[in-house]
């Protein structure tokens, strides 16, 4: 194929090319020397923005755990445990009623040998160390201790105080009988309150008779002993009216008859009054 031949096969496509051009320049240039065309409406698009969510604006790390309150257990472990300070020691006057007081196997005077003892045992502290103890305790007529023996004892300190206590007591009044007074006492080392003055107002009335249980064995001793029968059988002779108060009764304290109102009706209330 010469050069002439591609020429001249390429001539009618140049040509229809140039048509097409000179096609579309005319429409495009149609509209600007044109004074009567008129454009077309463009198309409104409204475009809404939406406002994100507000946000709360947050503290730094550091500022929020300055502001948290540090609740840790070495601040339960910093509370003060509870306590009671020893009662005062009893008064001389105290102790001369307790000396001529006999009735009740001298009342007084073991409780009044009580807080004497207690009142030098010192401050009871909430804690492993508190506790009870309670003793035999044997004074002579002179009013020395000639025994303390120990029944038994929640608080080896409780213990060993009452009994340094008792070791150091300072010289007694005789008893009240002239006779060793004999008895068991349970000392309180605790923090908190656990007994209360005693009433002697009842002390007079005489203790209500012994009923003969003859159907009572000890697991040792032979059944059905001599006398059994005739025991069994007897005529129990009717209680005789007693007072209700002792008429020449010491006067008792009003914390000591409130306590008594107390105890008793802690003991005998019923759950239907509660209504």
């Amino acid at each position: 194929m010469t050069l002439r031949s591609v020429s001249a096969s390429a001539f009618p496509l140049a040509v229809s090319l140039a048509l097409h051009a000179a096609l579309f320049t005319g429409i495009a240039f149609d509209g600007l020397f044109d004074p009567t065309r008129q454009p077309e409406p463009l198309e409104v698009v409204h475009v809404v923005v939406v406002p994100p969510p507000p946000q709360t604006p947050s503290l730094p790390p550091k500022t929020q755990e300055a502001e948290t309150p540090d609740v840790s257990p070495k601040i339960i472990s910093e509370k003060a445990p509870a306590s009671l300070d020893a009662p005062p020691p009893p008064t001389a006057e105290e102790w001369k009623l307790a000396s001529t007081y006999t009735l009740k196997n001298s009342k007084r005077y073991r409780h009044t040998w009580a807080q004497q003892v207690r009142s030098m045992m010192g401050t009871a502290v909430e804690g492993p160390d508190q506790g009870m103890v309670r003793f035999a305790i044997e004074i002579a007529p002179d009013g020395k201790v000639v025994r303390v023996d120990t029944i038994w004892s929640t608080s080896d300190k409780a213990e060993a105080l009452a009994r340094a206590a008792i070791s150091q007591l300072p010289e007694l009044p005789p008893t009240p009988t002239g006779k060793p007074l004999i008895f068991e006492k349970t000392i309180s080392f605790q923090p908190f309150e656990a007994g209360w003055p005693p009433i002697y107002k009842y002390d007079c009335i005489p203790d209500p008779p012994k009923r003969p249980y003859p159907w009572a064995w000890d697991g040792v001793s032979t059944p059905n002993p001599p006398g059994y029968e005739a025991v069994k059988t007897a005529k129990v002779e009717p209680v005789t009216p007693i007072p209700t108060e002792c008429p020449d009764a010491p006067e008792d304290s009003l914390e000591a008859e409130a306590a008594d109102m107390q105890r008793q009706f802690d003991m005998w209330e019923s759950s239907r009054l509660k209504k």
